[in-house]
């Protein structure tokens, strides 16, 4: 790639966000004076960095409504500082209501988990994932091969459910009183929709005994 071409699709975005700005000023003359006031999100939503999954435009949101995080497979690791410091300020700091791991359709962490390719750096980020298919061997075996990436997808999307819920921000924030829910939710690519998992956490009464603390 040239760099005339590159400098063409850098120019492209500060031009593309230059009539997105003055649109939505054209809309709403108080539009960036109110957001520069601040954000009150109601959603964290923890997700894939995959391009395809665009937080606002799928979920028809503005900014400032949903706190985001998004790394390689979304994943939650709980020794990560990075999603960890991302929940502990949206949990703590912001108050949301609702935290959501989003996985998608197709995703290609998932299957460079299932791969036996070297994907640099990455195997070591994805090796939890590796990690997991093995424990659900069985299951994923049993399953047509173009389904098992899907179903992979989904086990770790649950598994993100379970850190989260098992947080000790999290389990703060209910001692407090506070309504906390931990959904999981895959995007699906071919159809624009999301799938509820149907695995919401939404108190201390759905978590073993184990993780809690005094």
């Amino acid at each position: 790639m040239s760099a005339q071409t590159t400098n063409g699709t850098i120019c492209r975005l500060v031009e593309n966000n230059k009539e997105w700005a003055s649109e939505i000023q054209a809309k709403n003359a108080d539009f960036f004076q109110n957001l520069a006031k601040g954000q009150t999100p109601k959603v964290l939503w923890i997700g894939c960095a995959d391009s395809r999954v665009t937080v606002d435009l799928l979920t028809k949101t503005q900014p400032g409504e949903i706190f985001v995080h998004r790394n390689i497979a979304n994943r939650v690791p709980s020794e990560d500082l990075s999603a960890l410091s991302v929940i502990e300020y949206g949990v703590k700091h912001l108050k949301v209501e609702h935290i959501v791991v989003v996985g998608h359709t197709g995703c290609g962490g998932v299957k460079a988990a299932m791969s036996n390719s070297s994907v640099g750096i990455l195997d070591h980020w994805l090796r939890p994932i590796k990690d997991l298919y093995v424990a659900n061997e069985a299951q994923l075996s049993a399953l047509p091969e173009e389904e098992r990436v899907e179903r992979l997808g989904e086990l770790n999307v649950i598994q993100g459910v379970s850190t989260v819920s098992n947080l000790p921000v999290v389990h703060d924030a209910w001692k407090e009183g506070r309504e906390v829910q931990v959904h999981g939710w895959v995007f699906q690519l071919a159809s624009g929709l999301i799938k509820d998992l149907g695995v919401t956490v939404a108190g201390p009464k759905q978590i073993q005994s184990i993780y809690k603390l005094d």
